[in-house]
């Protein structure tokens, strides 16, 4: 299958976005991001630094950071832990930035988090959402949701659609453990059954053998998540095997695969995702939409967007980017609340955003849409 390439903006123009500096002091405050500028995550990754690159340019244009302007150095994490790792211990020994923030993939996220956390180091994770990032440390917070509250979210909406016995299937990492987990948890609460759950092994040359094993369970509805291009071949695998054609498939998260899989392979695919904006955000999509000529690539570009901003302003409020300072300027800011992109962000006792947006989603064509 071809990787479908991102136009529209390239390396050189995102690299200025975010070394975007009007008058200022000859110095920078600079910060750290991980995230999957390759690999079956690449699409979204890509989202996530568009998010960012926009963020340094809002910042810097209304004066900076701490009078100076911001800098975000973004190394890609080749969707792999250990790069991952790899790749935030530059950003702390060499870079000696005051903040990191990463990845995407939970399975990523949280032994990236754990390895900051024992450097003391500030972390923010824009995107995971598995309930174990709950977990990763006093140091982490979170941008978005985790699990709990979205596959609640997606059981009922389920259970709307009168689907009442359902397969899942969902990678075998910390995150499609934690989805298949409070899935279930909350669809038979509802009174749905989970007839099988199916666990995959991410960067198969093939899964019909998964596909298989939730299609002899005979389910109303086949319920899945996937990234990237893993979930561009599932669908595509599925389509070959007639699975969409007899029941359909509902996506927990469909964003993270829609853009990397082509029409022919999803139609009449629904699911659910986190929410694109909250309130005030209409100004960050006509920025991004003017910038890249195109709508969103997925919905975390703007949750690692507000990652960025709140960086700032966390580290403007503690009046320097020592770490002890801006982790308390942090839960100050999480405590009272601060409004982003995707709306507003407080923090719970664990450091975890409070309340999340979620939307219905069909897809029409090459697009998604919105349903009730």
């Amino acid at each position: 299958m071809e990787k479908k390439l991102l136009p529209l903006i390239g390396a050189a123009t995102l690299s200025a976005m975010l070394h975007f500096t009007p008058a200022f002091a000859v110095d920078e405050v600079t910060l750290g991001a991980v995230i999957p500028l390759s690999g079956a995550s690449a699409t979204t990754g890509e989202d996530q630094r568009r998010g960012i690159a926009l963020a340094v340019k809002a910042v810097n244009a209304r004066g900076g950071v701490l009078g100076k302007p911001l800098k975000v150095i973004v190394e890609d994490s080749g969707g792999k832990p250990q790069t991952a790792i790899d790749a935030a211990k530059k950003l702390v020994s060499v870079d000696k930035v005051p903040l990191v923030i990463g990845e995407y993939s939970s399975g990523i996220t949280i032994p990236l988090g754990q390895y900051l956390v024992q450097e003391g180091m500030p972390h923010i994770n824009p995107a995971s959402t598995s309930g174990l990032v709950r977990k990763i440390g006093k140091t982490s917070y979170s941008m978005v949701g985790l699990d709990n509250v979205s596959t609640d979210f997606a059981a009922a909406d389920v259970i709307k659609h009168g689907w009442k016995n359902v397969t899942v299937l969902a990678m075998n990492n910390a995150f499609g453990q934690g989805v298949a987990e409070e899935f279930k948890k909350h669809f038979e609460a509802k009174g749905g059954k989970v007839l099988t759950t199916v666990m995959y092994t991410l960067g198969q040359p093939s899964y019909r053998r998964e596909l298989q094993q939730i299609e002899a369970a005979k389910p109303d509805a086949y319920v899945f998540t996937a990234y990237g291009t893993e979930g561009a071949l599932i669908m595509q695998e599925a389509y070959e095997l007639g699975l969409p054609q007899d029941k359909p498939f509902y996506s927990v998260l469909i964003t993270m695969m829609n853009k990397d899989t082509p029409a022919q392979f999803k139609k009449g695919l629904i699911g659910m995702d986190v929410g694109y904006l909250g309130s005030g955000g209409e100004s960050y999509k006509k920025d991004y939409e003017a910038t890249f000529k195109e709508t969103f690539l997925s919905a975390y570009g703007g949750y690692a967007h507000d990652a960025v901003l709140f960086a700032a302003d966390a580290i403007n409020k503690a009046g320097s980017t020592d770490r002890a300072a801006v982790l308390k300027a942090i839960d100050q800011l999480g405590a009272t609340g601060f409004q982003g992109a995707t709306g507003e962000i407080k923090f719970d006792s664990d450091r975890q955003r409070t309340s999340q947006p979620y939307l219905k989603l069909k897809v029409d064509g090459e697009k998604l849409v919105a349903y009730e």
